[in-house]
């Protein structure tokens, strides 16, 4: 069997990597982790732009403008749409009410059922907002070949299971800590 012999001068490792690990392996790791650093780094400076823009957290802009595209829509459409729980999506909804971008109104139809439409603030807020990032992600995502998504889909799967990260919930939004928090901070 070859060994392998890395030398502390000519490289530096932190000291969970053995130096029985080949240095191309330590390498492409090294490579890796800062890819994946820059993509973290990223969300949170799209994150903070838009906080500062508009006071809103990804998720409550996200729900704003689905709104805002269907001009008026159940709480539960929206949930569906944007494959966040029900209980999430109440909570946003409040948030925004709150601030006055939007409104409730009851179903004529079914009292037990409301609609959500947007006011003029939420208008203006949509209008401060710079594009997220998830959107930029997403047109960008679907504009490559299927089985470029597919390998992409499969390595962000492996790094999660590599983090112990494959059974945390978690909806289709690129931002991190709880999605129905109040305040962007």
């Amino acid at each position: 069997m070859e060994e392998w012999s890395l030398k502390l001068s000519s490289c530096w490792r932190p000291l969970c990597v053995p130096a029985m690990y080949p240095r191309m392996d330590f390498e492409i790791a090294s490579r890796t982790l800062r890819a994946l650093r820059r993509a973290l780094r990223a969300i949170e400076i799209g994150r903070r732009q838009l906080a500062t823009a508009t006071g809103l957290t990804p998720s409550q802009l996200l729900v704003l403008r689905e709104i805002d595209m269907r001009g008026s829509a159940t709480p539960g459409a929206i949930a569906q749409a944007l494959q966040f729980s029900q209980a999430t999506i109440t909570a946003i909804v409040d948030r925004l009410e709150s601030l006055d971008f939007l409104q409730r109104q009851r179903s004529e139809r079914d009292k037990r059922q409301y609609h959500l439409s947007i006011l003029p603030a939420g208008k203006t807020a949509l209008a401060d907002a710079p594009d997220p990032l998830q959107m930029i992600f997403t047109d960008r995502f679907v504009a490559l070949p299927p089985w470029e998504q597919a390998m992409i889909l499969a390595a962000v799967e492996r790094l999660a299971t590599l983090l112990d990260a494959q059974n945390i919930d978690a909806a289709p939004l690129l931002d991190s800590g709880l999605i129905d928090r109040s305040t962007p901070v």
